[in-house]
């Protein structure tokens, strides 16, 4: 489970071996990878194979369940 409080982001995240799932169960969240930029609110999902540099951003918080494979944490 990933909180971000309003105005919150992950930290950036470089390029690596995997694969990462979100769901978001409340708010909407800003992915941001490589070069481009992609929108997700409740009830949506997202997919990535994380060979950029990655990180979420949210402007009014969210709740999202995140899952890496393999663990990147």
């Amino acid at each position: 489970m990933l909180t971000l409080e309003p105005g919150g982001e992950t930290y950036p995240d470089n390029p690596h071996e995997g694969e990462e799932f979100g769901y978001v169960l409340q708010g909407t969240v800003t992915i941001h990878l490589g070069n481009k930029i992609h929108k997700a609110k409740k009830g949506e999902s997202f997919y990535f194979v994380p060979d950029k540099k990655h990180y979420l951003t949210s402007k009014a918080g969210a709740v999202i369940l995140w899952v890496s494979s393999p663990p990147s944490f």
